[in-house]
């Protein structure tokens, strides 16, 4: 490189990012569904200029959790050698004594990551919602002792129905009820707007307000309530006041950025469809940022 090239690119770099410029994460379960290696998985995240990933650790997903404790330093070397990190969890844990809880927290504790969302819970037609709710609330708290010890926070999802399954917590008011009296450094939201536009609508924000103090991660994937995911910068996102809301707490934990449309356009799904999707996407909430 010739001489005071990398300076200047690192300068152009740093204004075209926002002031608001919280640490992006992909979300790379669409890493997996493009079939790339860790390695590919790596050298994409950095050259598209991500700050690092969201890392499914979970069966059938980018780490297999009887792997992680091979696989999650792998990764986290080869993304740091593109000047990225392992920045969240997405894990299938629930409780204490879920499968492989112990290696996937412990490594990400040795890792410096923070947060880990939990496993996704079900609502069962044969059990009232208030029981199940209790339920979860009790695992939280196992959760919870456990966190404070490792340095870690467990996150929990707000989704909306999908086919036939209902989701505790995409509802707020049940995550309301849910965090209500559990400690916020230990156990929190991830805050999806895009879930929430399509189960409140408009009512998101008066939900967002009541959940501010547990509100620990943000999900971001373009939305419209009627077609629900699609191409970033084609949806809702742009019409309400998200970001602000965010900066105005002073929100500072990696952004989740989920690639939830046909980034392939309906073709194939190749590498250079998804690094056109993700730098496009990347574009978009940096935009976003910027008007915050």
């Amino acid at each position: 490189m010739l001489p005071g090239l990398a300076s200047r690119l690192h300068g152009a770099d740093a204004a075209a990012r926002p002031a608001f410029a919280p640490p992006v994460a992909v979300f790379d379960k669409v890493l997996r569904q493009a079939k790339l290696s860790l390695e590919d998985s790596a050298a994409l995240v950095g050259e598209v200029g991500l700050d690092g990933v969201d890392c499914a650790v979970r069966p059938n997903d980018r780490i297999e959790p009887a792997r992680v404790k091979d696989d999650l330093p792998h990764y986290h070397a080869l993304l740091g050698k593109q000047g990225c990190k392992v920045l969240l969890l997405t894990t299938a844990i629930q409780k204490p004594d879920s499968p492989h809880a112990s290696d996937v927290l412990e490594t990400a504790r040795q890792l410096g990551v923070r947060f880990y969302r939990i496993g996704f819970n079900r609502l069962a037609k044969d059990s009232l919602p208030t029981q199940q709710l209790a339920d979860l609330k009790a695992q939280l708290r196992e959760l919870a002792a456990w966190n404070k010890d490792l340095g870690l926070c467990a996150l929990v999802q707000n989704h909306s129905p999908s086919g036939s399954s209902r989701y505790l917590g995409g509802d707020l008011t049940e995550m309301e009820e849910l965090m209500r009296d559990l400690p916020p450094a230990q156990v929190g939201v991830a805050f999806d707007l895009g879930h929430a536009l399509i189960v409140h609508g408009d009512n998101w924000a008066a939900h967002f307000e009541r959940l501010k103090s547990h509100i620990r991660v943000a999900y971001v994937k373009d939305a419209d309530r009627t077609r629900r995911f699609v191409r970033f910068g084609t949806g809702e996102f742009a019409r309400t006041d998200f970001f602000t809301r965010l900066k105005q707490m002073g929100y500072a934990a990696p952004l989740s950025l989920h690639i939830e449309y046909d980034w392939a356009d309906g073709g194939e799904q190749t590498r250079a469809a998804l690094a056109r999707a993700l730098r496009d996407s990347l574009g978009v909430l940096r935009q976003w940022l910027r008007a915050a």
